[in-house]
């Protein structure tokens, strides 16, 4: 009777911690829907497999682009992609399995963040935020830090 009940108790405890999991999950979700965040993938991995896709919400703040996991009840930010580093490339459809992995009508992109490349996918219309995200640095932004350093911009 104490090994059954004991199953019992272990059973519901995991049950328990699933459904808590969810909750914080969807709850973290709303949230940055709420905060205007967008709907993006990403990878750093660029294989030709198309695997290694992680799916998240971006939010934009100040300089940074905020990419946060969609299943991961860490409220952290799991990549910071910032606008001075950030350079845009070509895009291209989904290809193999990636239309079955990635949000419906989603763009990929090829990107360089501070030398390393990686591959963002969101939709037409959050590419078109993240550009204009990318258009706002104001212009001095770079020739002042260039002037900081000791070297001077001509």
């Amino acid at each position: 009777m104490d090994i059954v009940w004991l199953g019992e108790i272990l059973g519901l405890t995991a049950v328990l911690l699933v459904v808590l999991a969810i909750v914080v999950i969807a709850v973290r979700r709303s949230a940055l829907a709420r905060s205007g965040a967008i709907d993006i993938c990403w990878r750093r991995d660029l294989r030709p497999d198309g695997r290694g896709w992680v799916l998240g919400q971006g939010r934009f703040r100040d300089n940074e682009c905020l990419l946060y996991r969609s299943f991961s009840p860490l409220p952290g930010v799991a990549t910071k992609l910032h606008r001075d580093e950030l350079k845009l490339g070509e895009r291209r459809p989904p290809v193999g399995t990636e239309p079955d992995l990635l949000p419906v009508d989603a763009v990929i992109v090829r990107c360089t963040h501070g030398g390393e490349q990686l591959e963002l996918a969101l939709s037409e219309e959050a590419l078109t935020g993240l550009r204009s995200w990318l258009e706002s640095m104001p212009p001095a932004t770079r020739s002042v830090r260039l002037f900081h350093r000791g070297m001077r911009k001509n």
